[in-house]
């Protein structure tokens, strides 16, 4: 290739990668530590005060009835002498019944953590994307990525809307009344 071509194809390039830079320029953009908001904002500090309650509910219940096998399987080993064959090895069916029972409960209990979890954080989620478009369309940004969930690995502080994404949350939060709710969110 001779050096005209060369110097062609350079300011060919050149001339196509001007307006991209020039446009990558004008492009803003920002990010959010989404979990921070969850946590900090006042409805998913509530939100979460629900859950925990309710957890902590669930949580008494299943060690409640942990706490009742385990007693009979000591109730079961002190009189298993005591027992013939077949009823000891009955008795052990139940209380091998009953320890499944138990551990199908415990998972059925994960699952509806989980899901009150999710109904609980839904509205909330919802309005904070509300929020945030609203910032981004404020401040002319091209793009609000997520800080953890992105990819980003590094962005100066200045580019984070954590902050201001709290503030406007909480100020349009004003009454506590209007904050959302789960559907089936207990009654206070």
């Amino acid at each position: 290739m001779s050096l005209r071509s060369k110097l062609s194809v350079l300011a060919l390039s050149l001339s196509l990668a001007v307006p991209t830079l020039a446009a990558a320029q004008e492009l803003k953009v920002g990010y959010v530590d989404y979990q921070r908001v969850l946590v900090e904002v006042a409805d998913g500090k509530a939100a979460k005060n629900r859950l925990q309650k309710w957890v902590e509910g669930r949580e008494k219940e299943i060690s409640q009835e942990q706490q009742n096998l385990l007693k009979e399987k000591e109730t079961l080993e002190k009189q298993a002498s005591a027992m013939s064959e077949e009823v000891r090895a009955q008795k052990a069916a139940d209380f091998q019944k009953k320890y499944l029972e138990l551990m199908q409960k415990f998972e059925k209990s994960r699952a509806e953590i989980a899901e009150r979890e999710r109904k609980e954080m839904e509205p909330i989620i919802g309005k904070i994307d509300e929020v945030i478009a609203g910032i981004a369309k404020r401040e002319n940004l091209g793009m609000v990525f997520e800080k953890r969930d992105s990819g980003l690995v590094y962005a100066m502080s200045q580019y984070d809307l954590t902050n201001e994404v709290i503030r406007s949350y909480n100020s349009s939060s004003a009454k506590p009344k209007d904050a959302p709710v789960a559907k089936d969110a207990p009654k206070k």
